[in-house]
């Protein structure tokens, strides 16, 4: 992509028990996290500070903290980017994507009651309603929020930060993916999902979680495919 090209960050509302670091950070890190910083494209503070409308102290510390969660590269030039993918990475990306969020479906299934399912159930009304409207940026965060939720149904679960980890590494490639293919995989696992938990079937969750990871990125299932868009995201 165009390293100038514009861009834009989704700015929220910044409540005053959040400090300004902390919504720097989490609003670069949701940027990330949902594809609004794409492959190729260097970012410096000054303009990330602009943007945001903040000092460039809060910038550099969010960068930092991010580049330590492999989800930003700071260069020698004091530039910021995405780092580069390559097939072994995404295949490792997302092979730990569905052995981790399976493990973190059934170990949350013994918690899930009639409430959260139907918390589950709205979430996916939702992510339909969004691929009805063709709305790629409402389906990546619906989809978030519906494993999230699913997963932090457990109150002793440690791997949500392992997760959204991968999702970070994972987020810039998907959507510079789903901007650049004319096929869009929307095949839909949740409906599978909710029907293992009101059976209370572990295994049936698992297959399900892992079905939905890997229809997710249905578009890498070729290895020329994989390549062709791994070409056009490096820098």
């Amino acid at each position: 992509m165009d390293k100038k090209s514009p861009i834009k960050i989704t700015l929220t509302e910044r409540n005053d028990a959040v400090t300004i670091t902390q919504w720097v950070y989490q609003t670069l890190r949701n940027a990330v996290m949902y594809g609004e910083i794409l492959p190729g494209r260097a970012l410096t503070i000054r303009e990330l500070a602009g943007i945001m409308e903040v000092s460039p102290m809060p910038v550099r510390e969010a960068l930092r903290q991010l580049a330590a969660e492999n989800a930003l590269e700071i260069q020698g030039n004091r530039r910021v980017m995405v780092p580069k993918m390559t097939a072994m990475k995404f295949n490792e990306l997302c092979e730990a994507r569905i052995a981790i969020e399976s493990h973190a479906a059934a170990r949350a299934l013994p918690y899930i009651d009639s409430e959260r399912l139907e918390q589950l159930r709205s979430l996916d009304n939702l992510i339909d309603q969004a691929q009805e409207e063709d709305n790629l940026e409402q389906i990546s965060l619906l989809n978030q929020n519906f494993h999230r939720a699913l997963y932090t149904a457990n109150p002793h679960q440690v791997t949500l930060p392992l997760i959204e980890s991968l999702w970070l590494q994972l987020g810039p490639f998907m959507r510079l993916a789903n901007n650049e293919l004319d096929e869009h995989y929307l095949v839909d696992r949740h409906n599978e999902a909710m029907a293992a938990i009101e059976k209370k079937d572990a295994y049936a969750l698992q297959i399900a979680i892992s079905a939905d990871i890997r229809e997710g990125i249905a578009f890498a299932g070729t290895p020329e495919m994989l390549h062709a868009l791994i070409e056009n995201s490096g820098h």
